[in-house]
């Protein structure tokens, strides 16, 4: 992995965790039975999983 994928997928995830953890802030679950969006943390790790995964369709194609 190149340094510059690998800040690309830590900008992923870093921007996926604040807008998780501003999901659950913002809207959120009311009665806490939502599975991701009832506590902070799980949303959080959520949102920071699908930023990662997000921010790696951005990456160059290898030359292989």
């Amino acid at each position: 992995m190149t340094k510059k994928a690998f800040i690309i997928t830590i900008l992923g995830v870093l921007i996926g965790a604040i807008l998780g953890y501003a999901y659950y802030h913002f809207v959120g679950c009311v009665r806490g039975t939502c599975a991701i969006t009832s506590k902070p943390l799980n949303s959080t790790f959520y949102g920071s999983l699908m930023g990662g995964l997000l921010f790696t369709i951005f990456l160059p194609k290898s030359k292989s």
